[in-house]
């Protein structure tokens, strides 16, 4: 089998594949094609991957030649016009926002695998792309926040007095939330958490973390681990004890999300109105909408000097080891997908595959996206 690596459009400075996993994929049996200068802001030079075994070739050959192409994101629409029946695309697809393009990836014939869409089992763990990347995210927003903060993040003791620690409150304990207690707690700050779930009461207490906890949330197995929409009772109790200790906060870190569906808005404007001037908000959840009503994807606003970011694309700030948690996770799934003679297989009886794959041989395959996509 032929793989192709294509380089990142945009803004984005990851790459799928770093050279070090092209070595891996040829000692699986399987060619590697580099698009010319892939991994150029990832820090991976064309001469590191030719090093390892890969040919750099320009991004038409790489599309005319491999049997499966690896990309962070979706490539550009013109692409699809160049892709052949038979080809495999992987990539973070974000299906509600690309329904469009996978019709026409399906329409063409195409199989597209959604990394975004593997299953959180413990199969699936070191496959898990979506965790990987959000830990880069927790790590990130804790960095900016503690350098755009008018404050020390621990208590400091001197001759000039005592400087009381920073408070940090974190919306959503997911991978990112969780990763971003662990930080501002080694950083010194005294950090409280919000989340609909109650299982990630100990996790949270263990990194040490205070977890403030609303009566009668909704859980619901089915949702593998993700959060899921609540009753309009408990968004007003929550609310009101959000409000209450994002006042007291100096850093809030928003990243509540729910698959397939916009960001629940957590911090109202009124809120933000009332946060101690020099205040830092972090809004992770900004590409889906934003967890402050006042965020702006994209951008750094000041309001009533509380400064807020609408930030959803910190790994692309730290492309290095961002790339190589990546492509790990690639490896570990294609591991699954190749046979010993490097011979691709797509076995939709495999829960992992199933659940990953989005359309295969013009039919929509995962449950999931059906579900998202409102298909029958």
């Amino acid at each position: 089998m032929i793989i192709g690596v294509l380089k990142e459009t945009g803004t984005e400075n990851r790459v799928a594949i770093l050279p070090a996993e092209v070595v891996v994929l040829k000692n699986m049996g399987i060619d590697v094609l580099v698009e010319n200068n892939a991994g150029e802001r990832a820090f991976a030079s064309d001469l590191a991957y030719r090093t390892a075994g890969a040919r750099l070739v320009e991004r038409k050959e790489v599309i005319s030649e491999a049997e499966m192409l690896l990309s962070v994101n979706p490539p550009v629409e013109d692409d699809i016009n160049s892709f052949k029946e038979w080809q495999v695309l992987c990539s973070v697809l974000n299906p509600v926002v690309n329904s469009k393009w996978i019709e026409k990836a399906r329409l063409r014939g195409l199989s597209v695998l959604a990394l975004d869409l593997i299953p959180r089992t413990t199969r699936a763990q070191s496959m898990d792309i979506l965790s990987s990347m959000a830990t880069v995210s927790g790590y990130k927003a804790v960095l900016e926040a503690a350098s755009l903060l008018p404050r020390f993040f621990p208590m400091f003791m001197s001759a000039a007095g005592t400087i009381k620690p920073s408070r940090v409150l974190i919306l959503g304990a997911g991978v990112a939330g969780l990763q971003a207690v662990a930080i501002a707690r080694k950083l010194g700050a005294i950090v409280e958490v919000f989340d609909v779930r109650a299982a990630v009461k100990e996790e949270v207490k263990s990194l040490g973390g205070k977890f403030i906890e609303v009566e009668g949330a909704k859980e619901d197995v089915a949702a593998g681990g993700y959060a899921v929409e609540q009753t309009e009772e408990f968004k007003r109790k929550q609310q009101e004890l959000i409000q209450e200790h994002a006042i007291a906060s100096d850093v809030v870190i928003a990243t509540a999300q729910i698959p397939g569906r916009k960001a629940p808005v957590l911090l109202l404007k009124e809120t933000v109105y009332s946060m101690k001037p020099g205040s830092v908000i972090i809004d992770l959840a900004a590409s889906s909408g934003g967890n402050c009503e006042l965020t702006e994807n994209g951008k750094n606003i000041i309001i009533n000097g509380v400064n807020i970011i609408g930030k959803s694309d910190y790994p692309s700030d730290m492309p290095s080891d961002a790339s190589k948690m990546f492509g790990c996770n690639i490896i570990n799934l294609l591991k699954i997908m190749v046979d010993k003679n490097g011979k691709l297989i797509l076995n939709m009886h495999d829960e992992i595959i199933n659940g990953t794959t989005v359309v295969y041989g013009k039919e929509y395959i995962s449950q999931r996206v059906k579900q998202l996509l409102n298909i029958n």
